[in-house]
């Protein structure tokens, strides 16, 4: 299989099997990720409880709990953030596992479920309804066709064990095989799961002759189960916001555009400007 593993005619085909609500009025909600404030969260200068509450002074409408600075994986402490999120009335977007798919060793990939399973039944007990997961990079010798297999061989049962709570599943458009919208809907098409979608990363994409970053985002938008804002491409290249609002707009999305800060700025004063546009842009475009 080409890099470009899924070609047109697959991505229309994918595209045309989308849920039945695509198309529909969009409900677009503003958002921004834990991993926003990674350098206070990793030297512990902010707790999740304190990022809970720091969506609040930022008059977001959901948060996104980026797993790798919770406290324990147990059920109290889930609870304990829930009740927190509560009172504040702040609703969380999603979690997220780090465990990446693509493993040569059927035991390494049966430990990746398992991991994943677990975080599954983390995310249930935090009350957020998806989690994000990943596939990966290829390891040397191995080709694409088999990234996507393996990815495929973890994913379908994944989903269907997360759909059994009602939580869904979003794999990121992330470093490694899933960098091009083609292999993003090859794995959606061959999941086959109301419970699995596209974490949406509107930066990651590796543009081609074929298709440039705007034109995979617009692919992709029928899958995606949540979003990653920012403002730059991978490449450096800026990001044209409003006209990727008026694609999930066109595209009938339903859901969180999530901040997802990487910028050079303090976090303090750089995620805020962020969120205003995310918040005029959502204004702009959402019917909710």
């Amino acid at each position: 299989m080409s890099e470009e593993v899924a070609g047109p005619a697959r991505a229309e085909s994918a595209v045309a099997s989308a849920d039945s609500t695509v198309g529909a009025s969009p409900r677009l909600f503003s958002g921004c990720c834990a991993y926003s404030y990674r350098s206070y969260l990793t030297h512990h200068k902010m707790s999740m409880e304190e990022f809970i509450r720091k969506g609040v002074e930022l008059g977001v409408d959901g948060v996104d709990m980026t797993g790798y600075w919770f406290e324990s994986d147990q059920p109290a402490y889930m609870a304990s953030l829930r009740h927190l999120a509560f009172k504040n009335g702040v609703e969380f977007s999603g979690a997220a596992t780090g465990a990446s798919a693509v493993q040569a060793d059927p035991h390494d990939r049966a430990d990746v479920l398992d991991k994943i399973k677990k975080w599954v039944d983390v995310t249930e007990s935090l009350g957020a309804p998806h989690l994000r997961v990943f596939a990966g990079k290829l390891p040397s010798g191995a080709t694409l066709d088999q990234g996507i297999s393996w990815t495929v061989e973890v994913m379908k049962p994944a989903a269907d064990y997360a759909g059994e709570k009602g939580i869904t599943l979003g794999i990121e458009d992330h470093d490694g095989i899933t960098q091009t919208a083609d292999v993003c809907l090859e794995i959606v098409h061959q999941v086959n799961s109301p419970f699995f979608g596209i974490n949406l990363d509107i930066t990651h994409f590796k543009p081609s002759a074929k298709a440039d970053g705007y034109t995979q985002i617009e692919a992709t938008i029928p899958f995606a189960t949540h979003t990653h804002i920012r403002e730059v491409f991978d490449d450096g290249q800026p990001i044209d916001l409003d006209r990727v609002w008026q694609m999930f707009a066109k595209g009938g999305y339903k859901g969180y555009m999530s901040a997802e800060y990487e910028g050079k700025e303090d976090a303090m004063t750089g995620v805020p400007k962020l969120i205003e546009k995310i918040k005029t842009l959502c204004r702009k475009y959402s019917t909710a």
